[in-house]
């Protein structure tokens, strides 16, 4: 931590850095108060119970909005890797989570992967994971912390994500199956000689016509209109 905030103060002349730097303090006041004092021992913040605590918020942020799909275990990159929760409306917003029974072993890699195809990602960590999680995830990257105390989860905002700034189209275009590649191409009338393709191919038939903004917004509502996710519907 101690790095971390030596770091931010080096950059006094970034907003977003004291604003950010001002959060890590008093969040880590908060956790050395916390291990100062005889309090009860709380049980280890899990990845399932920080995933319920994302999932009721966002359920009830987007309860009323038909054009939001939730998503779990979004498969990247052929399967390279898995966003903990995906949120799917106008953008891809992806939320990883690191609880106290995980390990940062595989950050670097998933940065990798998850920077090359969602819009905005937000590391959800416990307070152990903070000051390690904030020296390997990309600036854009949002960073949210987590308390515990004897009745609920706490989630803090410790810094905003941004839009990623180079996002991968052929990362992206993997996300959509090939029928539905093909079905792309056959309403846009680019089919021709493409119906016994294979996958690649019309992958990248897509890359060659559409925007990168065209493609993004097919493949929004392409995984919109996929029925086999296991996805959470917003509450009602």
């Amino acid at each position: 931590m101690e790095n971390t905030l030596k770091c931010l103060r080096t950059s006094p002349q970034s907003i977003n850095s004291i604003k950010v730097w001002k959060v890590i303090r008093d969040y880590a006041k908060v956790a050395t108060n916390l291990a100062s004092r005889s309090l009860p021992h709380f049980p280890a913040m899990k990845d399932f119970d920080i995933r319920q605590i994302i999932l009721l918020n966002l359920g009830r942020r987007y309860k009323n909005d038909p054009n939001t799909m939730i998503i779990e275990e979004l498969g990247l990159c052929q399967g390279e890797a898995r966003i903990d929760i995906a949120v799917v409306n106008g953008s891809i917003h992806g939320y990883e989570i690191k609880g106290d029974q995980d390990t940062l072993k595989r950050l670097a890699g998933q940065v990798a992967i998850y920077s090359r195809v969602l819009d905005f990602v937000t590391l959800v960590v416990s307070s152990q994971h903070l000051d390690e999680g904030l020296k390997i995830i990309p600036e854009w990257w949002g960073i949210a912390g987590v308390e515990k105390n004897k009745r609920k989860i706490i989630l803090r905002e410790i810094r905003p994500h941004e839009k990623n700034p180079e996002p991968d189209p052929e990362a992206i275009v993997q996300l959509i199956w090939r029928n539905e590649a093909l079905g792309i191409l056959s309403k846009r009338g680019l089919d021709s000689g493409y119906v016994s393709k294979t996958k690649w191919a019309l992958w990248e038939r897509i890359m060659e016509e559409l925007s990168l903004n065209e493609l993004r917004e097919e493949v929004r509502n392409t995984l919109k209109l996929r029925g086999n996710w296991r996805s959470v519907q917003p509450l009602k």
